[in-house]
């Protein structure tokens, strides 16, 4: 039985990582608590890959530009938890976490595979 899964893009300005980092700690702890939600990870970009041919590890990033990316993973149950859980991050961090940003968050969702 598949699940469904969310991820979750933020482009955070750099000045405000810190806060980010802190009020994501927050919220990813009070996500793996909703109904029907399996797990809540997230990942700030640190490294990039040059050429992936070749097979080498990715290096990490030196500099910032414009922003830090960072991406969040969830999985749930169900379309329906997953409705529910967005609907609660919006209302209880929604302004919160768009202050932090340079712009509004991408959400994508589907079926796992």
């Amino acid at each position: 039985m598949s699940t469904f899964a969310q991820t979750l893009l933020f482009q955070v300005k750099p000045d405000q990582l810190e806060a980010f980092e802190m009020l994501m700690a927050d919220i990813r702890a009070a996500q793996e608590k909703l109904p029907g939600c399996i797990s809540a990870r997230y990942m700030k970009r640190f490294y990039i890959f040059d050429d992936v041919n070749a097979g080498e590890a990715p290096r990490m990033l030196t500099k910032v530009v414009k922003c830090v990316k960072y991406y969040g993973f969830l999985e749930f149950d169900s379309i329906e938890s997953c409705g529910q859980a967005t609907a609660w991050l919006f209302a209880r961090y929604g302004k919160e976490i768009m202050k932090l940003l340079i712009m509004p968050f991408d959400i994508h969702s589907g079926y796992t595979v």
